[in-house]
């Protein structure tokens, strides 16, 4: 990492994350393998940013953690990248395997439990498909049908949140603004 610490993915240890290296990492990794409408491309690190707007909204009395797990739900591909649900699908269990144990050091990192409640799970899987549905549609060239297949309803979201979030940024504001929020609830 560009921190200097080294990440056994097979073992990750808390100890070895650091929040800049994620964000720097997330900002440059792009969702829908950068077939996004726009200049720069629709970043992991926006998307996580835009999960945890829609997880706030759906669950207005969502804890620093519950805020701080859904920010982080996408943290494990600031090391091994995002692929498209159905790649993810196609390798199967060692692939979900180094995920699931990357997140857990990195929810340890943070204080969080290794694994997460269902309850709180889920309301990070609503946002996080809600947040699909607007980039799939608003990004990604998805008629708003197709997209319902796929994702379920769509979010109700306002003109300003449409505006602030689904927007491509350049790199160094997705990465800025992502640690920007990271550190806020960190000091909550």
């Amino acid at each position: 990492m560009l921190s200097g610490r080294r990440l056994d993915l097979l073992d990750p240890s808390p100890l070895d994350v650091e929040i800049e290296d994620i964000a720097h990492g997330l900002a440059r990794v792009a969702r829908w393998n950068g077939q996004t409408r726009g200049p720069n491309i629709f970043s992991v690190a926006q998307h996580c940013l835009l999960v945890e707007a829609l997880a706030r909204i759906r669950a207005p009395r969502l804890d620093r953690s519950g805020r701080l797990a859904a920010l982080l739900h996408d943290a494990p591909e600031y090391v091994i990248g995002d692929m498209i649900s159905p790649f993810k699908t196609v390798i199967g269990g060692d692939y979900k395997t180094v995920e699931r144990r990357l997140l857990g050091a990195i929810h340890r990192r943070f204080g969080l439990p290794a694994q997460i409640a269902p309850e709180l799970e889920a309301v990070i899987k609503t946002a996080d498909q809600g947040a699909a549905f607007l980039e799939a549609t608003r990004l990604a060239g998805f008629e708003a049908a197709e997209a319902r297949r796929f994702f379920g309803r769509p979010p109700t979201v306002s003109a300003t949140m449409e505006r602030d979030y689904l927007k491509p940024w350049p790199a160094e504001t997705a990465q800025a603004r992502y640690l920007e929020r990271i550190k806020k609830l960190l000091a909550e």
